[in-house]
């Protein structure tokens, strides 16, 4: 098993971290609507964003990459965002100028994937700016809810706002860098006529 030839294993370490992700994205709702904790709320999006590397370190030093975990991984990602910038817009932790490009952004990469899927370009590549992005959103997000719960407020909000700001620009930039990626690989996807 490699990255480029992963297996059909279901029941693997790195596969049941992905699933505790995606599970702890569901508990993130329930302790934000529910039990209304906003700080636990932040800490849950700070844990299940910085595990994100853990899953697939894991699954590459175990030899245990899969197409599950291949799907999985990406899936608890988006999710995860998806839901603390909604999650943010809804009970005021995240303000709108960071929140809505966050999610037109996501909107974006949405129909540019199923364009490409469509059309039968190949998958694209993260690329490390995106995942540079990430790192910094993953950082904004839950200080941004940290603070709105009154934790270390007057360090964290200053720092959310320079890394939210910061990742915001790179997660648009590396956005049309993906779509430059997406035309390529449509572009090389052979036509019936040239068949």
């Amino acid at each position: 098993m490699t990255q480029e030839n992963p297996s059909a294993r279901i029941v693997t370490i790195p596969n049941a971290i992905s699933f505790a992700r995606v599970l702890g994205v569901f508990y993130f709702w329930w302790v934000l609507l529910i039990a209304d904790n906003l700080a636990l709320a932040g800490w849950l999006i700070f844990i299940i964003g910085w595990t994100d590397w853990i899953d697939g370190y894991l699954a590459r030093r175990l030899n245990q990459v899969s197409e599950l975990g291949k799907a999985l991984d990406p899936i608890a990602d988006r999710m995860m965002i998806a839901s603390a910038v909604v999650g943010g817009l809804i009970v005021g932790a995240l303000p709108w100028v960071i929140g809505y490009p966050l999610i037109a952004r996501e909107l974006f990469m949405a129909a540019v994937t199923v364009n490409l899927a469509r059309r039968g370009g190949a998958p694209l590549v993260v690329r490390i700016l995106g995942k540079r992005s990430t790192f910094l959103l993953y950082g904004a997000i839950p200080a941004f809810f940290l603070a709105k719960a009154g934790i270390a407020e007057a360090l964290l909000r200053p720092m959310a706002w320079t890394a939210g700001v910061l990742g915001l620009v790179l997660y648009w930039l590396v956005a049309l860098a993906y779509l430059t990626d997406a035309r390529r690989n449509i572009a090389a996807v052979k036509s019936p006529r040239d068949a």
